[in-house]
């Protein structure tokens, strides 16, 4: 049997047992009808008898039969019926799309085709859900977009279903993303025609890690403590969760343990946690853990290529254009920039899915990524995957870019837009209260602000922060920022924001941008949009040990306090000037980690206001 999306499915007979053939074939429509009338794909599609003559093609013998024989004959014209074929290769391939989303009929709109695009799995995604691996912790990693969540959503469903006495909690860093989850579950349990009711809080737990003393079903190690009768700790500055976790693994081991909290834990975003909650999940689990989590928590890790070996390596990026996803990584990095802040080499390279192309002298690379299904669209439709734009009165210009949206866009809903505001200032806080206040005057929609919410509110245009993304995703993304830059935290934030979209993301930024580096950025974006790959001239031996070497700083344990104090130690800087000092370096450079670069602007500053002292003194 032959499937390929878009195309008749074609049975090809090598057995020589005609008879033996055409009982297969009508078993074979016989069982595809029941599977989608069981998943309400027959009130778009059809019963068999519809389609079975325009979409299903036998080849009694398939001696002699060549490959562009096969494909020849299960070529169809009409778009329609390529619609039909591929919602029929998601049932047989057990990628069960919602039908009441994807529907039969074509879209018409840009936005709508991407949302109601018909999703199969790939190979990886596969063997994820349906094989077995003879481990405690089975680990899957990915890059963000890389459908790990809805992975874990389907392993959580075969395990609900196919060991019903099962305990199982679903877990992840983020109160936002658990709420999300506890909301997504039902729904996703609903159009996969999950016969059991959920008994939360019995059988199945959705919940962030941590949680609070007064609910033992508020967060995971809260419940393994009231389990097990452990000391429950809070947050503090001398507790963070690494400790606490530690402690509650010393507290089970030194315990003779007859029973287990869970049966199945699935963690999502893994890489918000430290190794100590693997382990204590470890523990608590009587079957298996799985872990997802992205290739790396931040494109600045020292390390891509992890030292623990995934089971299931995921690099194909479903959710981000993947002119996007080479926009934010080259953005982040600094690769349109003189001064690039992070490399890698061929084997990561090719780990984050990308392609490397070098000239011969190795004067410059092409990085390209495979085109996908899911924005074939996007790609016939020639459009920009970001628009940069600059402006002084930032609202007005999140309304225009809104405004733009609507017209393009007729079946826009307000949760279709996430407006993200990077910077940690009084001023973005009263810009996002004004937003709360003009959008719903200028557009009729409601406003989720979801730092204070914590949630994401259906019908409702959303308002963020950079802490509260992770694991969101939305058709459009207005970034907001002053001016980009150099620290490691912001540029990792600004490659996560920007990310979130799987249509469009809008770069919004003040006049305040050095307009030289600005003008880099956008020759860097105009490449990618119109011949799909960075191209990017490598840095050298020497600044790849620089950029090592500045990495390494910001990945060592200690705050970025710790790292201004040593640079000033280095320099001499009296006791007296160094709260001073340290807050002229923060505001000039952010979490600047480079060495050589602090040093330099720390001295001149220090140099001012010694002179300035001695001037009052005099």
């Amino acid at each position: 049997m032959i499937l390929i999306p878009g195309r008749k499915l074609t049975i090809v007979d090598y057995s020589g047992d005609n008879d033996g053939f055409e009982d297969f074939v009508e078993d074979f429509i016989e069982d595809l009808g029941s599977i989608s009338d069981k998943y309400r794909y027959k009130d778009a599609i059809g019963r068999p008898r519809k389609w079975r003559d325009q979409l299903v093609v036998t080849h009694e013998s398939g001696q002699g039969l060549d490959a562009s024989e096969l494909i020849n004959d299960s070529e169809l014209a009409d778009a329609g019926r390529r619609r039909v074929s591929e919602l029929l290769v998601s049932l047989l391939t057990g990628s069960i799309n919602d039908i009441e989303k994807v529907k039969a009929e074509i879209p018409d709109s840009l936005l709508d085709k991407v949302k109601r695009k018909i999703l199969l799995f790939d190979g990886d995604q596969t063997r994820f859900i349906y094989q077995k691996v003879d481990k405690k912790v089975v680990n899957i990693q990915g890059l963000s977009g890389t459908g790990k969540t809805e992975l874990l959503l389907h392993k959580l469903k075969e395990i609900y279903v196919n060991s019903p006495a099962s305990r199982i909690v679903f877990t992840c860093h983020n109160k936002i993303l658990a709420d999300n989850l506890r909301r997504r579950i039902p729904e996703f349990f609903n159009f996969m025609k999950v016969e059991q009711q959920i008994a939360w809080n019995e059988r199945l737990w959705c919940m962030h890690a941590w949680g609070s003393q007064s609910d033992p079903n508020s967060g995971t190690y809260r419940y393994i403590c009231n389990f097990y009768g452990l000391t429950f700790r809070r947050f503090s500055p001398t507790s963070p969760f690494d400790v606490v976790c530690k402690d509650a693994v010393a507290q089970l081991k030194a315990l003779d343990l007859r029973s287990y909290a869970f049966d199945y834990i699935l963690i999502d975003e893994s890489q918000d946690f430290p190794p100590s909650f693997i382990e204590l999940c470890r523990i608590c689990a009587k079957e298996v853990v799985y872990v997802a989590g992205d290739i790396f928590q931040s494109i600045f890790d020292e390390s891509i290529i992890p030292s623990i070996s995934p089971d299931f390596l995921l690099s194909k990026c479903y959710r981000t254009d993947p002119k996007t996803l080479m926009f934010s990584h080259a953005l982040g990095m600094g690769l349109f920039e003189p001064r690039k802040l992070r490399w890698l080499d061929d084997a990561e390279w090719n780990t984050c899915g990308y392609i490397v192309d070098k000239s011969a002298d190795l004067s410059f690379y092409r990085l390209k990524r495979e085109p996908l299904r899911r924005f074939e669209d996007i790609e016939s439709a020639n459009l920009d995957c970001v628009s940069i734009l600059e402006s002084d009165n930032p609202s007005g210009k999140v309304m225009e870019v809104i405004d733009q949206i609507s017209a393009a866009n007729p079946t826009l809903e307000p949760d279709d837009i996430g407006i993200i505001l990077l910077d940690n200032t009084k001023e973005t806080y009263a810009l996002a209260d004004w937003l709360e206040q003009i959008i719903p005057r200028h557009t009729g929609w409601p406003v989720n602000k979801a730092y204070e919410s914590k949630s994401k509110v259906k019908g409702h245009v959303f308002i963020s922060n950079k802490n509260n993304v992770k694991g969101l995703e939305f058709p459009f993304i207005i970034c907001l920022t002053n001016r980009i830059r150099n620290s490691y935290s912001y540029r990792n934030s600004l490659y996560m924001t920007l990310t979130r979209s799987f249509l469009k993301s809008y770069l919004i930024l003040s006049s305040a941008q050095d307009a030289t580096a600005l003008q880099q950025i956008r020759d860097g974006l105009n490449v990618i949009n119109q011949y799909g790959y960075i191209e990017v001239q490598p840095p050298t031996e020497q600044e790849k040990a620089a950029i090592r070497t500045t990495i390494k700083h910001s990945s060592s344990p200690g705050s970025y306090f710790d790292f201004l104090e040593s640079i000033f130690d280095k320099i001499s800087v009296l006791p007296l000037f160094r709260d001073k000092l340290r807050s002229t370096v923060t505001m000039t450079l952010g979490e600047e980690y480079d060495p050589e670069v602090v040093k330099n602007v720390a001295q001149f500053n220090y140099d001012a206001m010694l002179k300035s002292n001695r001037d009052e003194e005099v």
